[in-house]
């Protein structure tokens, strides 16, 4: 294509061009005062010698025209795949590539827009996707751009601007209806044992059926166990009266009993994660007499702020036979029937230390203790001599409960306590070296001072995670009915906390101990849990055994993977793999179960379902484009409409030709050749000179 255009390249600097001009004003102005007769002859010549001088050229351009570019942008988010809505843009996408295609110089660009892997909850990224592509062309070629979706974009404040119409062709039908599970508030952390609140709420949205409507199922479990169902209203919040059942990470899961008709059952389901937490750990510390250890375990106790520490001490000798009673020698009387009888199930632990036989606690409040610890109670024994004796606890009702049985002997040398081969495996004694004040030594030994006392006995039952002098056992854990029993047969710990030969971890020992009876998951000997990051899941399984186990995981969907840990240190296995989704993964190893929740389980994508076009309304009106229903136009009409006009009607939508174009050659031919410049000039001037000489 050949284009004309008349242009001026001055030689002289246009400023200079200027004054010429006002000084030939100002001489034509003179002779016309003057009335010279050729007054206007000199007028043409000065005319004719700026024009000279302003170089007038004709531009002659070659231009190749380009194609018009329309945007089909498609939405195939994950709000776009429920129903029959792929099948719909399918059908719509079929039909305006079909027409566009027929139309004549029109370049069509298809877009498709995807949820972010790397983040499921990002939403609909429709405008960005549309405003990049846009970006990359030239703005006088764009001739519109069509969206096909539900409407739910989630990014329409991106674009606000566009150069040419923009139409939604819409998807969904009109007796689309929904149903979705919202958590209005819920606590990250929470007191184990204490009532807190969640609120939720159901929310119907579009055309409801009237038999649905009023009612619905929801179903509530915690770390996966048996869920209970209940019947609420939808609209309304729902105040759900909630008591944690032990520390670490509690997750509950809601699901909404899917009804049929739903566009999707995705956004029926919550998850929330609570971190429960103990908010006093209640002790009953009974020395039987005062030791040098005594002081020490008090300490301890004292020195955490959440410890709630009764501690009662038999001061009287027990080789002092001067008949006096007990009662008249008690600084404070010892509450015996309050603490084992009335209030023994509101301590999280006992201790008895050094405590012996001596008709204080008769047998019926042993036998109290007894029934406490079955009960889910927690008991520590660091007995002294009188264990090994005719005193000792082991020849009361306790004994039911001791998992080590004291052989009479005493063992009074020095020797290093060591961590059991199983201990190197338990969560109590795991890595205890790490906290020793010395690193391990050459030989293997821990970095740790000597004990000069331990009292011989036979463990019959548990788990001895440490052993003393000749590997006898030094500290053995065992579970008996729904508590927990743990029994440090040395009444010597308390030289690790003076620093004896450099002391030792006495103080970790001691807490992790308690927080093993206080059934902390993260103590637990058998556990299966797992940690996410981003998305990838991070499985760990812990055991004191020294088989693997292979571990099953269920998918959201319902798929199952079978994977098998590979051991990362002793007792603790570790497998990882990628959630290809959000949702509820449960683990299973055949013995233990476990539940991790991988993002929301209702995505954004999912919040809002229902089709509508309220986000996107406010670019189609700014751009005179329109929005359509697929279910009411299955095949729009395409249209060309000029710049500006609307471009949109009941059944069509309108495309706004840019006919651009690509300069290809640029020629610049001076309009007349300089000497008939000065030639016309000339003689103007001679007609001038000629005229008023007459």
């Amino acid at each position: 294509m050949m284009d004309f255009s008349l242009e001026f390249a001055p030689t002289l600097p246009l400023p200079f061009l200027a004054a010429l001009a006002v000084l030939a004003a100002l001489a034509v102005g003179f002779a016309l005062l003057r009335r010279l007769p050729g007054w206007w002859l000199r007028a043409a010549a000065a005319a004719v010698l700026l024009l000279a001088l302003a170089e007038p050229v004709l531009k002659q351009e070659e231009t190749d025209p380009l194609s018009d570019i329309v945007f089909v942008v498609l939405d195939k988010s994950e709000s776009q795949k429920v129903a029959d809505r792929p099948a719909q843009m399918a059908q719509a996408q079929a039909a305006i590539e079909a027409r566009i295609g027929a139309l004549e110089n029109f370049d069509l660009r298809v877009i498709e827009v995807v949820n972010d892997i790397s983040d499921r909850d990002s939403g609909s990224m429709v405008m960005t996707a549309l405003a990049k592509a846009a970006s990359e062309v030239a703005s006088a070629r764009i001739a519109g751009a069509i969206i096909l979706s539900d409407g739910r974009i989630h990014d329409a404040e991106i674009l606000d601007r566009f150069p040419a119409p923009v139409h939604l062709v819409m998807t969904g039908r009109n007796r689309d209806w929904d149903r979705r599970l919202i958590v209005e508030s819920a606590p990250a952390f929470a007191i184990v044992d204490e009532e807190i609140t969640l609120s939720l709420r159901i929310e119907d949205q579009g055309a409801v059926p009237e038999d649905e409507a009023g009612r619905a199922r929801i179903s509530i479990s915690i770390d996966g166990d048996e869920p209970q169902l209940f019947s609420v209203a939808p609209g309304q919040d729902l105040a759900l009266p909630l008591t944690l059942r032990h520390a670490g990470i509690n997750v509950l899961q809601f699901i909404v009993e899917p009804v049929g008709g739903e566009l999707t059952d995705r956004n029926n389901a919550a998850v929330v994660s609570i971190n429960g937490v103990r908010d006093r750990l209640r002790v009953l510390l009974v020395s039987g007499e005062p030791h040098a250890g005594e002081r020490t375990w008090r300490n301890l106790l004292k020195s955490d702020s959440a410890v709630d520490l009764v501690h009662f001490t038999i001061l009287r000798s027990p080789d002092k036979l001067d008949g006096v009673p007990i009662r008249e020698l008690s600084l404070i009387a010892f509450p015996t029937r309050e603490l084992f009888l009335e209030k023994i199930d509101e301590f999280d632990l006992i201790i008895f230390d050094r405590y012996r036989r001596r008709g204080i606690l008769t047998a019926r409040y042993l036998e109290n203790v007894v029934d406490y610890v079955k009960n889910g109670g927690a008991v520590l024994f660091a007995p002294g001599p009188a264990f090994a004796g005719a005193q000792s606890l082991f020849r009361s009702p306790l004994a039911e409960i001791m998992p080590a049985h004291p052989t009479a002997g005493i063992v009074e040398d020095g020797y290093l306590p060591r961590i059991s081969d199983l201990g190197r495996r338990h969560p109590v004694t795991e890595g205890l070296e790490n906290f020793a004040p010395r690193p391990v030594a050459g030989d293997g030994s821990p970095g740790w001072g000597r004990w000069f006392r331990q009292i011989d006995a036979t463990a019959v039952s548990g788990q001895t995670v440490m052993t003393g002098a000749e590997d006898r056992p030094l500290l053995v854990l065992d579970r008996v009915g729904e508590g927990r029993v743990a029994m440090l047969m040395s009444d010597h710990a308390w030289l690790w906390t003076r620093g004896y030969e450099g002391g030792g971890p006495q103080l970790e020992l001691l807490r992790r101990l308690a927080h093993w009876m206080m059934k902390e998951p993260e103590l637990e000997e058998e556990r299966l849990s797992a940690e996410v990051s981003g998305r990838e899941v991070v499985l760990t399984r812990r055991s004191v055994s020294v088989e693997p186990r292979t571990v099953e995981v269920q998918n959201p969907d319902g798929t199952i993977q079978v994977l098998t840990p590979a051991e990362v240190s002793p007792g603790r296995w570790q497998a990882t793999f990628d959630g290809q989704e959000n949702g509820l993964y449960r683990l299973s190893d055949g013995e233990l179960t476990s539940v991790v929740a991988l993002g929301p389980l209702a995505p954004r994508e999912f919040e809002q379902t229902i089709a509508g076009d309220a986000v996107v309304k406010p670019l189609t009106k700014a751009t005179r484009g329109g929005v359509l229903r697929i279910e009411e136009v299955p095949d729009p009409k395409i249209r060309l409409v000029g710049e500006g006009r609307v471009a949109s009607g009941r059944d069509w939508i309108g495309l706004s030709p840019r006919n651009a174009s690509l300069t290809t050659d640029i020629r610049l031919i001076p309009l007349f050749p300089t000497w008939a410049w000065m030639l016309l000039t000339g003689l103007l001037a001679f007609a001038a000179w000629r005229r008023e000489s007459r």
